[in-house]
């Protein structure tokens, strides 16, 4: 069920956050998607026959679809926390030390999804390791792609009148968008109870 988790994760984030860094995110989760699809086709190799004999799968078992969703997750994600997320104190260990433990939990959470298949006799262990292998390989071409290609053109979609009505943002040179936004929402508060007891006064 993790893969559904994300994927509820993302729609989330994308409707609350609308960040074109998210999106794109987003939308290469489909793309790897889509390629295992065409993979699975091209291989035509079946699921094991172990969980039930006379049971005949309608789909294919070679790569492994939550093998390679989960370490194309996982790949992204440390690429984007070691290379994209940058904060002004980058030397302290605290964040060093958040950062070393969100890309452990990421991997943790893909080897165990990916011995899930195995355990509950839905693919082999080859089917596993090359969706494994796979979405690394996705993961890492994707993150290029957004933070080279697609990056750099983020700023000429803000101004387009389809951005503003759908009030997308692009925090890609905010360092630490949580601080950011946390001082921000503190100081604007702050300054509207002034204004409130001021007018009180008044």
């Amino acid at each position: 069920m993790m893969p559904f988790v994300i994927l509820s994760g993302f729609m989330t984030l994308i409707l609350f956050r609308r960040d074109l860094h998210t999106i794109s995110f987003f939308f290469g989760v489909i793309v790897n998607e889509f390629f295992n699809k065409i993979l699975k086709h091209i291989l035509c190799e079946p699921r094991p026959m172990i969980r039930n004999p006379n049971f005949v799968y309608s789909e294919y078992g070679m790569p492994s679809a939550h093998s390679q969703f989960m370490w194309f997750f996982a790949s992204y994600m440390i690429y984007f926390t070691f290379i994209r997320l940058q904060y002004a104190n980058n030397k302290a260990f605290k964040e060093f030390f958040w950062k070393v433990t969100a890309v452990a939990v990421c991997i943790t959470v893909a080897f165990i999804v990916s011995y899930s298949r195995v355990f509950l006799q839905y693919h082999t262990w080859s089917q596993v390791i090359y969706g494994a292998f796979f979405g690394i390989i996705m993961g890492t071409i994707w993150f290029y792609i957004t933070n080279v290609i697609l990056t750099p053109l983020f700023p000429k979609v803000m101004s387009w009148k389809i951005s503003e009505l759908f009030l997308l943002r692009d925090s890609t040179l905010i360092p630490n968008i949580l601080w950011f936004e946390y001082t921000n929402i503190r100081q604007e508060a702050r300054a509207r109870a002034r204004r409130r007891k001021s007018v009180s006064i008044k």
